[in-house]
């Protein structure tokens, strides 16, 4: 099967994550989305790329992809990691990161050309006394940063 990129609105991409995400909502907002489509303009995957979560990495020059997720289409998430990092780029970005669950194996960030570039553990989740917050769905994780190179 043969994909193409298309353009995707924050509405029909945070829908598709709603359909096809394994553990996550849609983010709350985004800089852009990228979509993946089959010969017969059916969207076979969507990744999502906004401000980074992590305040130390919000600097202006970095985005983050805060979504990927596709119905299983063989390529289709390396085939959108690789869009959005060219994206990002065209739009003067420098940086582009993004974040694999501990047990997935980051085979289309790999296959896309990005880098493992630290190991974070599993934290409590975001929840404070001062400040209370829902669980996410990444609450006691240990989770793995990637770069675009």
């Amino acid at each position: 099967m043969s994909l193409h990129l298309v353009p995707v609105r924050y509405r029909e991409a945070s829908s598709y994550v709603r359909q096809w995400h394994r553990h996550l909502q849609p983010p709350p907002g985004q800089i852009f989305a990228v979509g993946a489509a089959d010969h017969e303009g059916v969207l076979r995957g969507v990744v999502i790329v906004g401000r980074p979560v992590a305040r130390y990495l919000d600097d202006g020059a970095t985005l983050e992809v805060t979504r990927s997720c596709c119905d299983g289409a063989r390529n289709a998430n390396s085939l959108l990691y690789g869009a959005a990092w060219r994206a990002a780029k065209a739009l003067g970005y420098t940086r582009l990161v993004t974040y694999t669950q501990e047990g997935e194996s980051g085979a289309s960030l790999g296959g896309a050309g990005w880098i493992a570039i630290a190991e974070r553990p599993p934290r409590p989740g975001w929840h404070t006394p001062s400040r209370p917050r829902p669980s996410r769905g990444s609450d006691h994780v240990a989770r793995t940063l990637w770069e675009a190179s």
